[in-house]
């Protein structure tokens, strides 16, 4: 994968969460509206200035509130870090809950018509096993062995990039 495609899928995965968490709705639901790609780039960029700047220069307290705040805003991380994904599912079971957490149907309805029709019947079936098993991610952390089985089976299961925000572009 290209370092674009990198930067793309990890677009993609942001998308992805801003659906589930609008779904599961309350706490979780995101603050503000779904960054398009562009302003998604811009914040990417931003955060990753302040995170260098962490590490080369250390950073006051105001930067450091703006590097949490752009973190929660991208969903940094969401995905593939398994405290994040265990934080998520406890406050997704407090809101109620949400069909599209374990049903593989459920979680294609989060998908448009177009990224359904793009990706095709196996596409989608991979998508759904994908990002499914991310949330697997949560149990296994006492047991390195789950979790490196974990890991591989969202490794073999990466989507191609399919949104409809990225199929318009070169």
């Amino acid at each position: 994968m290209t370092s674009v495609d990198g930067l793309l899928d990890e677009y993609q995965g942001y998308v992805l969460a801003y659906r589930l968490r609008r779904a599961v709705g309350g706490r979780v639901a995101p603050p503000g509206a779904q960054l398009t790609l562009a302003q998604y780039a811009g914040r990417r960029l931003e955060r990753q200035t302040l995170a260098r700047s962490l590490i080369t220069q250390g950073m006051d307290a105001a930067q450091m509130r703006r590097l949490d705040t752009l973190s929660d805003e991208l969903m940094f991380g969401f995905w593939l870090n398994p405290a994040e994904v265990a934080a998520f599912l406890r406050a997704a079971i407090r809101e109620g809950s949400h069909p599209a957490l374990g049903d593989p149907g459920a979680f294609a309805a989060l998908l448009t018509h177009t990224e359904r029709t793009r990706l095709g019947e196996a596409g989608v079936r991979r998508v759904c096993t994908h990002f499914l098993a991310c949330f697997t991610l949560a149990a296994p952390m006492l047991d390195p062995d789950g979790l490196t089985d974990t890991f591989r089976r969202i490794e073999a299961t990466r989507p191609p990039l399919f949104l409809d925000e990225l199929a318009a572009r070169g």
